[in-house]
Protein backbone atom coordinates (compact mmCIF):
# COMPACT_ATOMS: atom_id res chain seq x y z
CA UNK A 1 0.00 0.00 0.00
CA UNK A 2 1.23 3.48 -0.87
CA UNK A 3 2.24 5.78 1.97
CA UNK A 4 1.02 9.36 1.74
CA UNK A 5 2.35 12.27 3.74
CA UNK A 6 -0.02 14.88 2.30
CA UNK A 7 -3.25 14.70 0.32
CA UNK A 8 -4.71 18.05 -0.69
CA UNK A 9 -8.42 18.39 -1.42
CA UNK A 10 -9.58 21.43 -3.39
CA UNK A 11 -13.28 22.32 -3.32
CA UNK A 12 -15.29 21.86 -0.12
CA UNK A 13 -18.85 21.87 -1.43
CA UNK A 14 -21.87 19.59 -1.20
CA UNK A 15 -19.81 16.63 -2.41
CA UNK A 16 -16.32 17.70 -1.37
CA UNK A 17 -17.05 18.02 2.34
CA UNK A 18 -18.30 14.44 2.88
CA UNK A 19 -15.58 13.09 0.60
CA UNK A 20 -12.93 14.72 2.80
CA UNK A 21 -14.60 13.26 5.86
CA UNK A 22 -14.32 9.77 4.34
CA UNK A 23 -10.61 10.31 3.69
CA UNK A 24 -10.10 11.46 7.26
CA UNK A 25 -12.10 8.50 8.58
CA UNK A 26 -9.68 6.23 6.69
CA UNK A 27 -6.77 7.83 8.55
CA UNK A 28 -5.38 9.71 5.54
CA UNK A 29 -3.61 13.08 6.01
CA UNK A 30 -5.74 15.74 4.31
CA UNK A 31 -5.18 19.44 3.74
CA UNK A 32 -8.34 21.26 2.62
CA UNK A 33 -8.64 24.40 0.50
CA UNK A 34 -11.63 26.35 -0.73
CA UNK A 35 -11.93 29.85 -2.16
CA UNK A 36 -14.34 30.55 0.71
CA UNK A 37 -11.94 29.57 3.46
CA UNK A 38 -14.62 29.11 6.13
CA UNK A 39 -15.83 25.99 4.29
CA UNK A 40 -12.40 24.40 4.64
CA UNK A 41 -12.18 25.49 8.28
CA UNK A 42 -15.32 23.47 9.10
CA UNK A 43 -13.26 20.31 8.55
CA UNK A 44 -10.51 21.19 11.01
CA UNK A 45 -12.27 19.62 14.04
CA UNK A 46 -12.32 16.33 12.10
CA UNK A 47 -8.56 16.40 11.54
CA UNK A 48 -8.15 18.24 8.24
CA UNK A 49 -5.56 20.98 7.92
CA UNK A 50 -7.40 24.00 6.53
CA UNK A 51 -5.10 26.06 4.30
CA UNK A 52 -6.15 29.54 3.10
CA UNK A 53 -3.77 29.89 0.14
CA UNK A 54 -3.82 27.55 -2.86
CA UNK A 55 -0.04 27.45 -3.35
CA UNK A 56 0.50 26.46 0.27
CA UNK A 57 -2.23 23.84 0.04
CA UNK A 58 -0.71 22.00 -2.94
CA UNK A 59 2.97 22.44 -2.08
CA UNK A 60 4.65 19.08 -1.28
CA UNK A 61 1.40 17.15 -1.81
CA UNK A 62 1.64 13.53 -2.93
CA UNK A 63 -1.89 13.74 -4.35
CA UNK A 64 -4.06 16.75 -5.18
CA UNK A 65 -7.80 16.09 -5.55
CA UNK A 66 -10.03 18.70 -7.15
CA UNK A 67 -13.82 18.66 -6.82
CA UNK A 68 -14.85 21.91 -8.44
CA UNK A 69 -17.80 23.45 -10.24
CA UNK A 70 -16.87 22.97 -13.90
CA UNK A 71 -14.00 22.56 -16.35
CA UNK A 72 -13.05 26.24 -16.67
CA UNK A 73 -12.76 26.50 -12.87
CA UNK A 74 -10.60 23.36 -12.73
CA UNK A 75 -8.37 24.76 -15.47
CA UNK A 76 -7.95 28.08 -13.68
CA UNK A 77 -7.07 26.35 -10.41
CA UNK A 78 -4.53 24.10 -12.14
CA UNK A 79 -2.91 27.16 -13.73
CA UNK A 80 -2.68 28.90 -10.35
CA UNK A 81 -1.36 25.78 -8.61
CA UNK A 82 1.24 24.64 -11.17
CA UNK A 83 4.16 26.80 -9.94
CA UNK A 84 3.86 25.26 -6.45
CA UNK A 85 3.47 21.61 -7.49
CA UNK A 86 6.43 19.32 -7.00
CA UNK A 87 7.57 16.93 -9.74
CA UNK A 88 5.59 13.72 -9.78
CA UNK A 89 2.53 14.97 -7.91
CA UNK A 90 -0.61 13.11 -8.96
CA UNK A 91 -3.55 15.41 -9.66
CA UNK A 92 -6.93 13.64 -9.50
CA UNK A 93 -9.81 15.69 -10.85
CA UNK A 94 -13.10 14.33 -9.54
CA UNK A 95 -15.17 17.18 -10.99
CA UNK A 96 -17.51 16.69 -13.94
CA UNK A 97 -15.93 18.30 -17.01
CA UNK A 98 -15.77 17.75 -20.76
CA UNK A 99 -13.58 14.99 -22.12
CA UNK A 100 -11.59 17.55 -24.10
CA UNK A 101 -10.97 19.57 -20.93
CA UNK A 102 -9.71 16.51 -19.04
CA UNK A 103 -7.34 15.75 -21.91
CA UNK A 104 -6.06 19.33 -21.79
CA UNK A 105 -5.52 19.10 -18.01
CA UNK A 106 -3.58 15.87 -18.56
CA UNK A 107 -1.34 17.45 -21.19
CA UNK A 108 -0.70 20.54 -19.08
CA UNK A 109 0.24 18.60 -15.95
CA UNK A 110 2.39 16.02 -17.73
CA UNK A 111 4.29 18.83 -19.45
CA UNK A 112 5.04 20.21 -15.96
CA UNK A 113 6.36 16.85 -14.74
CA UNK A 114 3.20 15.85 -12.86
CA UNK A 115 0.62 13.09 -13.35
CA UNK A 116 -3.13 13.26 -13.95
CA UNK A 117 -6.22 11.08 -13.55
CA UNK A 118 -9.77 12.20 -14.28
CA UNK A 119 -12.06 10.41 -11.84
CA UNK A 120 -15.61 11.78 -11.77
CA UNK A 121 -18.10 10.15 -9.44
CA UNK A 122 -21.71 9.01 -9.24
CA UNK A 123 -23.77 8.42 -6.14
CA UNK A 124 -24.61 11.92 -4.99
CA UNK A 125 -24.26 13.37 -1.53
CA UNK A 126 -25.59 10.18 0.06
CA UNK A 127 -22.92 8.09 -1.66
CA UNK A 128 -20.24 10.57 -0.64
CA UNK A 129 -21.36 10.43 2.99
CA UNK A 130 -21.47 6.62 3.00
CA UNK A 131 -18.21 6.14 1.08
CA UNK A 132 -20.02 4.23 -1.68
CA UNK A 133 -19.36 6.47 -4.68
CA UNK A 134 -18.91 4.90 -8.10
CA UNK A 135 -15.59 6.34 -9.30
CA UNK A 136 -14.83 6.26 -13.04
CA UNK A 137 -11.10 6.74 -13.55
CA UNK A 138 -9.28 7.66 -16.73
CA UNK A 139 -5.49 7.58 -16.73
CA UNK A 140 -2.45 5.35 -16.44
CA UNK A 141 -3.15 2.09 -14.64
CA UNK A 142 -0.10 2.60 -12.40
CA UNK A 143 -1.38 6.01 -11.26
CA UNK A 144 -4.82 4.64 -10.46
CA UNK A 145 -3.31 1.77 -8.49
CA UNK A 146 -1.06 4.20 -6.61
CA UNK A 147 -4.14 6.15 -5.53
CA UNK A 148 -6.32 3.09 -4.85
CA UNK A 149 -6.31 3.55 -1.02
CA UNK A 150 -7.55 7.10 -1.55
CA UNK A 151 -10.26 6.03 -3.99
CA UNK A 152 -11.39 3.14 -1.81
CA UNK A 153 -11.90 5.47 1.15
CA UNK A 154 -14.58 7.20 -0.94
CA UNK A 155 -16.08 4.34 -2.94
CA UNK A 156 -15.43 1.82 -5.69
CA UNK A 157 -13.00 2.75 -8.47
CA UNK A 158 -12.96 1.33 -12.00
CA UNK A 159 -10.39 2.24 -14.64
CA UNK A 160 -12.31 2.94 -17.87
CA UNK A 161 -9.45 3.97 -20.17
CA UNK A 162 -6.86 6.71 -20.71
CA UNK A 163 -7.10 10.29 -19.49
CA UNK A 164 -10.45 11.74 -20.50
CA UNK A 165 -12.23 8.37 -20.45
CA UNK A 166 -13.44 8.96 -16.90
CA UNK A 167 -15.41 11.95 -18.12
CA UNK A 168 -16.90 9.92 -20.98
CA UNK A 169 -18.03 7.32 -18.46
CA UNK A 170 -19.54 10.00 -16.21
CA UNK A 171 -21.38 11.51 -19.16
CA UNK A 172 -22.82 8.09 -19.99
CA UNK A 173 -23.92 7.82 -16.36
CA UNK A 174 -25.51 11.26 -16.38
CA UNK A 175 -27.22 10.56 -19.70
CA UNK A 176 -28.98 7.59 -18.08
CA UNK A 177 -29.69 9.50 -14.86
CA UNK A 178 -31.18 12.53 -16.60
CA UNK A 179 -33.26 10.48 -18.99
CA UNK A 180 -34.53 8.12 -16.30
CA UNK A 181 -35.52 10.94 -13.95
CA UNK A 182 -37.66 12.40 -16.71
CA UNK A 183 -39.23 9.02 -17.53
CA UNK A 184 -40.07 8.40 -13.84
CA UNK A 185 -41.69 11.86 -13.75
CA UNK A 186 -43.78 10.97 -16.81
CA UNK A 187 -44.85 7.65 -15.29
CA UNK A 188 -45.98 9.22 -12.01
CA UNK A 189 -47.83 12.05 -13.76
CA UNK A 190 -49.55 9.57 -16.08
CA UNK A 191 -50.62 7.47 -13.08
CA UNK A 192 -52.05 10.55 -11.36
CA UNK A 193 -53.80 11.94 -14.44
CA UNK A 194 -55.30 8.57 -15.42
CA UNK A 195 -56.85 7.98 -12.00
CA UNK A 196 -54.37 5.62 -10.35
CA UNK A 197 -52.53 6.23 -7.08
CA UNK A 198 -48.99 7.20 -8.17
CA UNK A 199 -47.46 5.99 -4.89
CA UNK A 200 -49.17 2.62 -5.29
CA UNK A 201 -48.11 2.41 -8.94
CA UNK A 202 -44.51 3.06 -7.93
CA UNK A 203 -44.74 0.33 -5.28
CA UNK A 204 -46.35 -2.08 -7.75
CA UNK A 205 -43.68 -1.78 -10.43
CA UNK A 206 -40.71 -1.90 -8.08
CA UNK A 207 -38.95 -5.24 -8.33
CA UNK A 208 -39.89 -5.62 -11.99
CA UNK A 209 -37.90 -4.55 -15.04
CA UNK A 210 -38.63 -0.87 -14.28
CA UNK A 211 -36.83 -1.02 -10.92
CA UNK A 212 -33.93 1.41 -10.55
CA UNK A 213 -32.27 3.64 -7.99
CA UNK A 214 -33.90 6.55 -9.80
CA UNK A 215 -37.38 5.07 -9.28
CA UNK A 216 -36.49 4.38 -5.65
CA UNK A 217 -34.87 7.66 -4.68
CA UNK A 218 -36.19 10.27 -7.10
CA UNK A 219 -39.59 8.64 -7.44
CA UNK A 220 -40.00 9.08 -3.68
CA UNK A 221 -38.76 12.65 -3.92
CA UNK A 222 -41.38 13.40 -6.56
CA UNK A 223 -44.17 11.85 -4.49
CA UNK A 224 -43.08 13.96 -1.52
CA UNK A 225 -42.41 16.95 -3.82
CA UNK A 226 -39.03 17.25 -2.12
CA UNK A 227 -36.82 19.22 -4.49
CA UNK A 228 -34.17 20.22 -1.96
CA UNK A 229 -30.71 19.28 -3.35
CA UNK A 230 -29.08 16.52 -3.81
CA UNK A 231 -27.92 16.78 -7.31
CA UNK A 232 -28.88 20.18 -8.67
CA UNK A 233 -30.71 21.17 -11.85
CA UNK A 234 -27.78 23.46 -12.77
CA UNK A 235 -25.33 20.58 -12.45
CA UNK A 236 -27.51 18.19 -14.46
CA UNK A 237 -27.97 20.83 -17.15
CA UNK A 238 -24.20 21.36 -17.35
CA UNK A 239 -23.82 17.59 -17.76
CA UNK A 240 -26.53 17.51 -20.45
CA UNK A 241 -24.67 20.15 -22.45
CA UNK A 242 -21.39 18.26 -22.01
CA UNK A 243 -23.07 15.04 -23.20
CA UNK A 244 -24.30 16.74 -26.36
CA UNK A 245 -20.86 18.28 -26.94
CA UNK A 246 -19.25 14.82 -26.64
CA UNK A 247 -21.85 13.38 -29.01
CA UNK A 248 -21.17 16.12 -31.56
CA UNK A 249 -17.42 15.50 -31.31
CA UNK A 250 -18.04 11.78 -31.83
CA UNK A 251 -20.34 12.47 -34.80
CA UNK A 252 -23.48 10.90 -33.35
CA UNK A 253 -27.04 12.11 -32.66
CA UNK A 254 -28.70 11.54 -29.28
CA UNK A 255 -32.36 12.50 -29.83
CA UNK A 256 -33.71 11.46 -26.43
CA UNK A 257 -30.88 13.27 -24.63
CA UNK A 258 -31.65 16.39 -26.68
CA UNK A 259 -35.25 16.32 -25.41
CA UNK A 260 -34.10 15.75 -21.83
CA UNK A 261 -31.79 18.75 -22.16
CA UNK A 262 -34.70 20.91 -23.33
CA UNK A 263 -36.72 19.86 -20.27
CA UNK A 264 -33.94 20.91 -17.89
CA UNK A 265 -33.35 24.13 -19.85
CA UNK A 266 -37.01 25.05 -19.28
CA UNK A 267 -36.45 25.27 -15.50
CA UNK A 268 -32.72 26.06 -15.40
CA UNK A 269 -33.16 29.77 -14.71
CA UNK A 270 -35.98 29.47 -12.16
CA UNK A 271 -34.82 26.43 -10.18
CA UNK A 272 -31.04 26.11 -10.70
CA UNK A 273 -30.37 24.85 -7.17
CA UNK A 274 -33.35 22.50 -6.95
CA UNK A 275 -32.75 18.77 -7.02
CA UNK A 276 -32.75 17.35 -10.55
CA UNK A 277 -35.95 15.49 -9.60
CA UNK A 278 -37.50 18.91 -10.35
CA UNK A 279 -37.77 17.55 -13.90
CA UNK A 280 -41.29 16.78 -12.61
CA UNK A 281 -41.94 20.53 -12.39
CA UNK A 282 -40.85 20.97 -16.00
CA UNK A 283 -43.23 18.18 -17.05
CA UNK A 284 -46.14 19.64 -15.09
CA UNK A 285 -45.64 22.94 -16.91
CA UNK A 286 -46.35 21.09 -20.15
CA UNK A 287 -49.58 19.77 -18.60
CA UNK A 288 -51.44 22.66 -16.96
CA UNK A 289 -53.77 21.54 -14.21
CA UNK A 290 -51.97 18.21 -13.70
CA UNK A 291 -49.89 17.64 -10.58
CA UNK A 292 -48.48 14.64 -8.73
CA UNK A 293 -49.90 14.62 -5.21
CA UNK A 294 -51.07 17.52 -3.10
CA UNK A 295 -48.05 18.14 -0.88
CA UNK A 296 -46.46 21.60 -1.01
CA UNK A 297 -43.28 21.93 -3.04
CA UNK A 298 -40.06 21.85 -1.01
CA UNK A 299 -37.60 24.09 -2.85
CA UNK A 300 -34.28 25.72 -1.89
CA UNK A 301 -34.55 29.32 -0.73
Amino acid sequence: MAFFTKITFLGIGLMGEPMVRRLLHAGLPVSAWNRTFSKAERLAPDGAIAVPHLADAVRDADIVISMLEAGPVVGAVIDDALPALRQGTLWIDMSSTRQSEAQQFHARLVAAGCRFVDAPVSGGVGGAQAGTLAIMAGGAEADIEYARPVFEAMGRVTRVGPAGAGQVSKLCNQLIVGGTINIVAEALLLAQAAGADPAAVRAAIRGGFAESRILEVHGQRMLERNFLPGGQVATQLKDQHNILAAAAAAGIALPVTSLVTERYESIGDEYPQADHAAALLALERLNPGQRVGDAPDQLPA
